[in-house]
């Protein structure tokens, strides 16, 4: 089987996978009591804190421990529009390209009365810093925008847009749930205010992330009942699930530059391949993007029975968000830059990791090119295409 849905979930590594162990066993005891055995379980929770801060330049007090990225961003963003609310401001900047735990968080906003601007997205999948700055007002309160795309992999110009928002005086937010443990982050020196992150996108247990929060910015509480995380998520800490986090996270950052040359080789040797099959394009900017990702529409065909045909292949791959493979409408990502709704449905997202091989992607290579065809010869949208009763698109 050749596993290419990294942006989905990724393999439990051995490094976390031993360092969750003794926490499943032996140090079991709840960080909150008060006897000498429960401080070695705070001890833990305090490093794990620590050792995550120093992987993006955080201080160890910023970090709050959350069930993973979807609670991450609902808490950064309902923190400021409650803040922005208190202070009269009402207006919040995006994408149309977020994830959807942005997306439906800042849909419920504006039924609450906020302004939602959605920055235009080019063909390439990247939004333009100065785009941010031309959509800033007085009563912005502020700026979410994603690290990288969780679909078609283009990486934003986070900086450009931190120091934009820094000089402004607005909040920025961006969910790095695809980014952290595959980008060098600097939260300091990006100015960002508030990031999202996944443990399980790195290698991490699933269950268990982190929000981190500039110190200074307040915080509303989505889940009350307990004095947890200084007050700001209440519940009894996922302890296991934090040392695997941390212990994935630093390998992570340790084998960052290698792992990503080799990804970026594998990765370019796919585009290669399928770009040569009839038709066919590359969704998402060829160089800013994740060294991972690769996302691709071919046209005349259902990305559906795509992802059916290369599983009898042994090859796992998706169409777009695993949040929202159950769905029949297309990737909001492939409509908002450009793509046709047609040429949407024939989509394919393979994202590898370190461990996918040159001979790997050979096999990916022939084995998508075979089930287009296939798919093709069997689709009357192809053949109205080929006979010239309609008009290629792609």
């Amino acid at each position: 089987m050749i596993y290419a849905d990294n942006a989905a979930t990724t393999k439990l590594s051995e490094t976390a996978l031993k360092a969750m162990t003794p926490y499943l066993t032996d140090v079991f005891y709840n960080p909150s009591s008060l006897y000498s055995a429960s401080q070695k379980a705070k001890e833990a929770l305090e490093d794990a804190r620590a050792r995550v801060a120093r992987c993006i330049n955080a201080a160890q007090s910023e970090i709050i421990f959350t069930s993973g990225g979807s609670e991450a961003d609902n808490q950064a963003l309902l923190s400021a529009a409650a803040a922005g609310k208190k202070n009269g401001k009402n207006h919040i900047i995006s994408t149309p390209i977020e994830h959807h735990a942005v997306l439906h968080t800042l849909k419920k906003l504006e039924g609450d009365g906020f302004e939602i601007t959605y920055l235009p997205i080019g063909e390439d999948g990247v939004i333009k810093a100065e785009d941010v700055r031309a959509a800033i007002k007085e009563k912005t309160c502020l700026v979410t925008v994603m690290y990288a795309n969780n679909e078609i992999g283009t990486i934003q110009p986070i900086k450009e847009i931190g120091k934009i928002c820094k000089e402004k005086n607005v909040p920025f937010h961006t969910d790095a749930v695809q980014a952290v443990g595959h980008l060098h982050i600097d939260v300091q020196a990006e100015n960002i205010d508030m990031l999202s992150a996944s443990a399980h996108k790195f290698h991490g247990p699933k269950g268990v992330g982190f929000l981190y929060v500039k110190k200074g910015i307040r915080t509303v509480n989505l889940i009350e009942g307990g004095a947890q995380e200084r007050g700001r998520r209440a519940g009894t800490e996922n302890l296991a699930g934090i040392a695997g986090m941390t212990a994935a996270l630093e390998e992570a950052a340790a084998n960052m530059d290698a792992d990503s040359a080799k990804m970026k080789a594998v990765r370019d040797k796919i585009i290669d391949g399928l770009s040569k099959i009839p038709h066919s394009a590359l969704n998402g900017d060829a160089e800013k993007r994740l060294p991972g990702n690769v996302n691709f529409c071919f046209e005349g065909i259902e990305g559906e029975s795509l992802l059916l045909l290369l599983d009898d292949k042994g090859i796992c791959a998706s169409s777009g968000s695993a949040c929202t493979s159950g769905s029949l409408d297309p990737s909001h990502v492939l409509l908002a830059i450009g793509r046709v709704h047609d040429v949407a449905h024939g989509s394919l997202r393979l994202s590898i990791g370190e461990d996918t091989t040159q001979e790997q992607a050979d096999h990916i290579i022939t084995a998508v090119t075979d089930v287009v065809a296939r798919l093709r010869g069997l689709s009357p949208v192809w053949r109205d295409l080929c006979e010239g009763k309609r008009q290629h698109i792609i």
